[in-house]
């Protein structure tokens, strides 16, 4: 789970009877952030929200910034009652989309674009089956591992787990409305940006 794209809107746009809900997914590692963040650059419209995560801020990271850190209490506690569009358990943390500022950006027909991990794509294409969904994959496996290990982040245990997760993850490409190779980012940026721009002018 990362963060959460929710597009702005014109006030005619607020007329809009319902908004369209995006799911970006794919393997940890593959660039999901990245990608997304250079089309924001392009568009600087789409506002960011803040999704909600048990695990350990990374450097530069800040509460309430870049996540809601919990502690693992916390966030079961708010999943239990409902306050989540999604979640799931990743490498030994939970992530989550807080339910209600999706819902209300939806209801005032407002496009909101969520990236997260595979389960809890699976979770909101239950819940909302109109949903369009999009598959970004590595161009190899042994491509992403070296994506994994160039970050920095992750310890050799978490890598190996990272990597036996997404072997499962790409199986489930089929799953998806469209799937995204990243192998070039210019390329790859302009292929989702084209998708996501198609997938709202279709919904309106």
């Amino acid at each position: 789970m990362s963060e959460t794209l929710l597009t702005s809107s014109s006030p005619s746009d607020r007329q809009r009877s319902r908004g369209r809900l995006i799911v970006v997914t794919g393997p940890s590692g593959v660039g999901k952030g990245t990608l997304l963040a250079a089309i924001r650059r392009r568009h600087p419209e789409l506002q960011m929200s803040i999704s909600a995560t048990t695990r350990s801020p990374r450097p530069g990271e800040i509460d309430g910034v870049h996540y809601f850190f919990y502690t693992r209490e916390q966030f079961e506690s708010l999943r239990d009652r409902g306050q989540f569009l999604e979640w799931a358990e990743f490498a030994g943390n939970l992530y989550g989309t807080p339910l209600a500022p999706v819902k209300q950006r939806l209801q005032a027909g407002e496009d909101v674009i969520l990236e997260i991990e595979l389960q809890g794509a699976r979770q909101v294409a239950r819940t909302w089956p109109e949903a369009f969904k999009l598959f970004i994959r590595p161009p190899s496996l042994a491509e992403l591992e070296r994506r994994l290990r160039e970050r920095g982040q992750d310890t050799e245990e978490s890598i190996q787990k990272r990597l036996a997760t997404a072997e499962l993850e790409l199986k489930a490409e089929s799953e998806f409305d469209l799937a995204i190779v990243n192998d070039r980012i210019d390329r790859a940026v302009q292929e989702l940006e084209t998708a996501i721009l198609d997938a709202t002018v279709a919904q309106h």
